[in-house]
């Protein structure tokens, strides 16, 4: 019976800087990844480096990277590639530029990788984390066609409005979110540190105390004895909630669904996803990408489950013959307007245009409601913080005030 050879496992590479002569007696020096100081060596050797001297770098926690990282770089990227910047000292330059250690370790890296024979899309791909599959076929895409400079400057557009458009919902989100949280923190405060005050003040007031202050009186009882039950209880739901909705796709689905059809938000949010999902198809399209795969990457960044898996049957539909307005139609989701656009770009031939239009259309009006809502909800946040904090006031007064009445 033969042997079963045992997987290989994934060797560990780390970064080093060297420093040594070239061939001309030059100081050169740089960085390399590897799995050992040996190797290093070796490859320099290989290179003609004479006296280098390797040291392991070191790890650096640095700070996480984020959306915006990546896009800053691909607009710098994009900006030097145009000017006739070559690939490789482009990366070196924006890399060393950074002020995030992560992003310059990570950019190194695939420097290091395009260097070693890999293709700029197929160094992109082995880090998902930070660059999906749309932005890889494009990449690729602008590869094979040589027009990478034009590819990364689309690229780099579509980041900065796909960016922009979610800076927007986290902020029209955030803003009531964090007064809500702020206004029952302050309410605690004072439940548990104000309203036993009044308490002891009204112990000999002799004579029965209004309905309004009893009532507050007996919730601050429940907050000074059960504080910490309550504090943890809403503490560990938050928790568990957000934990759920990590792992269940079930409860994601309906949550995306949730706020579609949520008042006030449900309308912001639907607008801001089709106009991802129009950009991104606009994007992939205008660059030669093939409608089905193109509507792979779309499903992924709709950023709606519901729009998610109404992609996935329109891409299904698309590949058997349907066009893409009828598949679009089928799934029920899209505006007329869309679905007439669309027509419209693939009776005409310029399916990426008319997209990109509806995409600018639907941009706008999430900017428009964007400023309805943030003017709709001060003055309804303010009127929510003066019923709550003045009801708590003036039910603590009231005996004050039927006490000097009496008096």
């Amino acid at each position: 019976m033969a042997a079963v050879a045992k997987p290989e496992k994934d060797v560990k590479v780390y970064l080093y800087t060297w420093e040594g002569k070239d061939k001309t007696g030059k100081l050169v020096k740089g960085e390399m990844r590897a799995s050992g100081e040996n190797i290093v060596n070796a490859t320099l050797r290989r290179q003609g480096i004479q006296n280098a001297k390797v040291k392991k770098a070191s790890s650096g926690s640095g700070k996480k990277i984020t959306d915006q990282d990546i896009t800053f770089f691909t607009r710098q990227l994009a900006t030097m590639m145009k000017a006739g910047v070559p690939l490789l000292q482009a990366f070196d330059i924006v890399a060393k530029g950074h002020s995030n250690p992560s992003v310059t370790r990570l950019l190194l890296e695939i420097k290091t990788e395009v260097e070693t024979g890999s293709s700029l899309a197929q160094a992109f791909r082995k880090y998902p984390l930070y660059f999906d599959n749309l932005f890889c076929n494009l990449v690729q895409a602008g590869e094979q066609a040589g027009i990478l400079d034009a590819l990364l400057d689309r690229l780099a557009i579509y980041k900065e409005k796909m960016l922009a458009i979610r800076s927007k919902i986290k902020k029209a989100l955030f803003y009531p979110v964090s007064i809500l949280v702020v206004a029952f923190v302050v309410t605690a405060v004072i439940m548990i540190f104000v309203i036993p005050q009044f308490k002891e003040l009204f112990q000999g007031f002799g004579a029965n105390l209004p309905a309004p202050t009893v009532m507050v009186m007996n919730l601050s009882e429940i907050f000074v004895s059960y504080w910490y039950i309550i504090f943890g209880s809403i503490g560990l739901a938050v928790w568990s909630f957000m934990n759920a909705l990590k792992r269940s796709e079930k409860l994601q689905f309906a949550m995306d669904r949730l706020m579609l059809k949520a008042p006030v938000f449900g309308d912001m949010v639907r607008k801001a996803t089709i106009a991802r999902w129009t950009r991104t198809l606009s994007t992939m399209f205008a660059a030669g990408v093939p409608l089905v795969e193109a509507l792979d990457s779309v499903a992924g960044a709709a950023g709606n489950r519901v729009y998610m898996l109404a992609t996935r049957k329109i891409q299904s539909e698309v590949s058997t013959g349907s066009s893409l307005t009828v598949a679009m139609q089928n799934s029920g989701i899209f505006p007329n307007m869309v679905l007439q656009m669309c027509a419209i770009g693939e009776e005409s031939g310029s399916l990426d245009g008319m997209l990109g239009k509806v995409a600018d259309f639907f941009e706008r009006e999430v900017d428009d409601a964007v400023d309805a809502l943030s003017s709709l909800m001060e003055p309804l946040i303010m009127a929510v913080l003066g019923v709550l904090i003045g009801g708590l006031v003036i039910a603590m007064y009231l005996p004050i005030f039927k006490m000097g009445q009496v008096v």
